[in-house]
């Protein structure tokens, strides 16, 4: 049976993780020891929408890493990056696949240039969930999903195995023809909602429900999708459509992860998710005065919470 580690127990990780451990599929997690001893105690409990569930996974720390392993799920903050891979560094050996679910690009070239663009997949994750005070996810919508495919677009082998690892384990599971445009169509979203909420303080719905609020939307969201378009990646008008209408339901309790960081006094992931954006931007000589104005007041938000 593929072995599978599981960098990383946060909303994300954790959630497919525990699905992937429930299907059967032999998962270990690396973590840190706080959450290692944690995961350990209490388990990997899932709440919130959907049934209550707890695992029981293997949990590993980095200085108890033994490899390869057959697949390496990579889920960690993008200030985690760097760190991340040094700690799964030996679980990396000739056939071992990365599957990243980082927000953004640009994760893509640090894992192709430090383990070669062979060993790397793209990879896009949905899961609405954040981490409970004790270490629980808590699941604030039944859907969740997942894409992996080659970066080149080719349909091979390796992929297929990899496919008939990750899916069939309660989340919804496809490999698009090409999993770039998905990653950039995923980032689009992210951006918009994150520059939408952040910006103007508030829940989707709460945006919605003013005057010129699905207005400001729209124009985000027309900045973002002329970045993914002037890079090769237009998104068609299906998803135009759906980003749009998640971004101005009236009513909607709605709000990215990285606005839930802003509320919470918590670091954001501004860098990797607008900053990037808005430098690609400049690169292809987008112009965006509203994407920019959000990465400046996330940055702002950051320095205050460095101290």
């Amino acid at each position: 049976m593929t072995r599978v580690l599981v960098v990383g127990a946060g909303a994300t990780g954790g959630y497919f993780g525990a699905r992937l451990h429930a299907a059967g599929r032999d998962v270990t997690f690396l973590l840190r020891p706080r959450r290692a001893a944690q995961v350990r105690e209490n388990g990997l409990r899932l709440t919130g929408a959907g049934e209550p569930e707890t695992v029981t996974p293997r949990v590993v720390t980095a200085d108890a890493l033994s490899g390869p392993y057959g697949i390496v799920l990579l889920s960690v903050k993008a200030a985690g990056l760097r760190p991340a891979l040094e700690d799964l560094a030996p679980a990396v050996g000739p056939d071992t696949v990365i599957v990243p679910f980082l927000n953004g690009m640009a994760h893509l070239d640090v894992l192709n240039g430090r383990f070669g663009a062979a060993a790397v997949l793209g990879g896009v994750v949905k899961v609405v969930a954040k981490l409970g005070p004790d270490g629980e996810i808590v699941r604030l919508a039944r859907s969740a999903g997942m894409a992996v495919g080659e970066q080149d677009g080719r349909d091979t082998p390796r992929l297929r195995a990899v496919a008939a690892v990750l899916g069939g384990a309660g989340y919804d599971f496809a490999t698009p023809p090409d999993i770039l445009a998905a990653m950039w169509h995923k980032w689009v979203f992210i951006a918009t909602l994150t520059a939408v909420t952040c910006l103007l303080s508030g829940t989707v719905g709460e945006v919605a429900a003013v005057p010129g609020g699905p207005a400001f939307a729209t124009a985000v969201l027309g900045e973002a999708a002329a970045v993914s378009a002037a890079a090769g990646f237009p998104l068609p008008a299906a998803e135009r459509d759906g980003v749009l209408a998640t971004a101005t339901t009236e009513g909607s309790p709605f709000a990215p992860s990285m606005y839930r960081d802003l509320v919470q006094g918590l670091p954001t992931e501004v860098e990797h998710v607008l900053a990037d954006l808005t430098a690609r931007a400049r690169h292809f000589g987008v112009g965006t005065p509203l994407l920019d104005l959000a990465t400046a007041r996330l940055r702002v938000h950051q320095n205050r919470v460095a101290g």
